[in-house]
């Protein structure tokens, strides 16, 4: 069962990632971290299933800011 976009979200805040303002349109918005180069782009509502390479996207930007 897909996880959904507010797990996602969750998945990155826990992680230390925090929005840009302004970083994105419509139902898109762009994570960034310090310690992470680019940034994450997480786009439909927070009810929503998340796509399979969206969940791949958040799992590697975590894996990469923890070490």
């Amino acid at each position: 069962m897909p996880k959904k976009i507010r797990e996602l979200i969750k998945y990155l805040k826990k992680a230390g990632f925090y929005e840009i303002s302004g970083g994105g349109k419509g139902a898109h918005r762009k994570y960034v971290h310090a310690k992470y180069s680019g940034a994450v782009t997480i786009s439909g509502k927070s009810g929503d299933d998340a796509k399979p390479y969206q969940e791949r996207q958040v799992e590697q930007a975590t894996e990469d800011v923890k070490s």
